[in-house]
């Protein structure tokens, strides 16, 4: 007979290795520079990011919402093709780094920010704290 604790719980979340230390696979040390980047500085370097798109659109475009959307997606385009970094990623003390194949930066950042428009890609993860549009493009956000 099959044991309730046998199946788990889904309170006690996914089945997971306990001693797995995210970005292994990935060839990324456990802490310090070029680790996996904690998940806060994440959504906090998107708002600010964000809040400089909706500035300068106002500022320069009249404030409209798809001249925010298309701003921020250029933003990071360029700034991550330029730098591994956005305004606020570099804030926050955080870059975009290549893990995986041989294709440029440009196409990469492209990758990664269109998925990352369409939200869904954004939220959800792997083990590895690297959320799809990031396992998609092959780059991970790190520390620095």
């Amino acid at each position: 007979m099959i044991d309730r604790k046998d199946l788990g719980s889904w309170m006690e979340g996914p089945p997971g290795e306990a001693d797995y230390i995210k970005g292994s696979a990935l060839g990324l040390p456990a802490e310090g520079s070029g680790a996996v980047a904690p998940f806060w500085r994440r959504p906090l370097s998107l708002l600010i990011d964000w809040v400089l798109c909706v500035v300068l659109s106002g500022l320069l475009l009249g404030g409209q919402p798809l001249a925010d959307l298309v701003l921020f997606a250029v933003l990071n385009v360029l700034f991550l093709t330029l730098f591994g970094a956005t305004p606020g990623q570099f804030v926050l003390r955080v870059r975009v780094l290549s893990v995986s194949g041989r294709s440029p930066m440009l196409l990469r950042a492209a990758v990664r920010t269109a998925l990352m428009l369409l939200v869904l890609p954004a939220v959800v993860w792997n083990r590895d704290g690297q959320p799809l549009h990031d396992a998609a493009a092959g780059t991970a956000v790190v520390s620095f």
